[in-house]
């Protein structure tokens, strides 16, 4: 399972999907991360403490999308998580 580290939260600010650090989080990393509808989407599912594969269920649940390209995308999500260190 993937986690999200505590003290970070998604919020919608006009319209756009933003992480922003809070607490002892914001001490570590300034500014914030824009999401895509998708992203936001994922990020949700995280939140939740999903697995990779329950990951692409939601995403084929919830898209219009192949799975090769939910794969894909998946996988450049986590990446991006993963350099900005946002996982447990």
């Amino acid at each position: 399972m993937m986690r999200i580290k505590e003290g970070y939260l998604l919020r919608e600010v006009a319209g756009n999907h933003v992480v922003v650090p809070t607490g002892k989080a914001s001490l570590d990393f300034s500014g914030m991360i824009t999401l895509n509808g998708t992203g936001a989407f994922l990020w949700k599912q995280l939140a939740a403490d999903k697995s990779e594969q329950e990951l692409l269920m939601a995403l084929l649940e919830e898209y219009d999308i192949d799975e090769a390209a939910a794969r894909a995308d998946i996988a450049e999500f986590l990446a991006k998580l993963k350099a900005a260190e946002l996982f447990e």
